[in-house]
């Protein structure tokens, strides 16, 4: 098998909205990518179609070569986990991990109880009566160890504080590493993932923008800060994604790199190079001046 998840010309309708639109992509075996998007953007809906618990309304999709929707292979193979996981409210925290096992044929119960006894939880809880925090990292704790080969966290770090959340990443991490399997991960906040991906998705208005290696990214684009004319001459033909007037007559400009450092050091401007969290931003901005063009006279 080549593909964990093909995607072709994916479309998702709601009444007379479209939470997705000609999504194509191909996710493989034993990666962890990254489905980065502006609130509302359709990562959400895409997840759920790719976790089979949502039926896609045009093109198709294979998950382990099967379409998705209420397939018992897939769903003996992934788990989706995000914030409104539901467990039965009659079993306390412990009794859901001792179950567990029963369901997913990759269960590492020794994993589940270390990180249930580094997070402090009480095995006596009750699932519904934790705090946001304390829920998201339970059901981060039962996607890590079931060690299905298709773990979808989506907007797993929900209500952690920021320790928790780099402590989430880190085993993360690390039991990829020890344990590999494909892992899709979302979230709104690049900039806490970015040195766990392999490749990245971003998606906007439901529509793919950008599906890359995370290496292609860091190199998307680069900063130019010059005097406002000289650097509006130089960019009058390259792909600007963002500017931005510093002081009184400098200009600060994001446009595609396709240059080499040799070009770039003969223009003579500041030269800066641009965050993968930076592009994404860019990539989606509806204006390419941000905020700053709200109060522009």
């Amino acid at each position: 098998m080549t593909a964990i998840v093909q995607c072709t010309g994916l479309g998702k309708k709601y009444r007379m909205k479209k939470a997705l639109n000609n999504v194509s992509m191909t996710i493989s075996p034993q990666t962890i990518t990254g489905l980065v998007g502006r609130n509302g953007a359709g990562k959400t809906t895409l997840l759920k179609i790719i976790a089979g618990f949502w039926r896609h309304t045009s093109g198709d999709i294979k998950v382990f070569g099967e379409t998705p929707f209420h397939h018992l292979k897939v769903s003996a193979n992934s788990i989706f986990v995000d914030d409104q996981m539901v467990f039965p409210e009659s079993l306390a925290l412990k009794e859901i991990l001792e179950e567990a096992n029963r369901f997913y044929p990759n269960w590492d119960a020794r994993l589940a109880y270390r990180l249930f006894q580094y997070f402090n939880l009480n095995g006596r809880q009750l699932h519904h009566r934790l705090s946001k925090g304390q829920r998201s990292t339970f059901n981060m704790i039962i996607g890590l160890a079931t060690r299905s080969p298709l773990t979808i966290f989506d907007e797993p770090t929900t209500g952690m504080d920021s320790a928790v959340r780099k402590d989430f990443y880190r085993a993360l991490l690390k039991d990829y590493l020890a344990h590999p399997r494909t892992i899709i991960l979302s979230s709104h906040h690049l900039e806490e993932i970015d040195d766990l991906l392999e490749d990245i998705v971003l998606i906007d208005n439901g529509e793919i923008v950008f599906h890359e290696s995370m290496d292609v990214i860091r190199e998307y684009a680069v900063e130019l800060i010059g005097d406002e004319s000289k650097v509006k001459e130089w960019t009058q033909d390259k792909d600007v994604l963002y500017e931005e007037k510093v002081g009184i007559d400098q200009l600060k400009m994001v446009v595609k790199n396709e240059f080499t450092d040799e070009e770039l050091g003969e223009t003579g401007f500041g030269v800066a190079s641009v965050s993968a969290n930076d592009v994404a931003i860019y990539l989606t901005n509806k204006s390419k001046g941000g905020i700053d063009g709200v109060f522009r006279t």
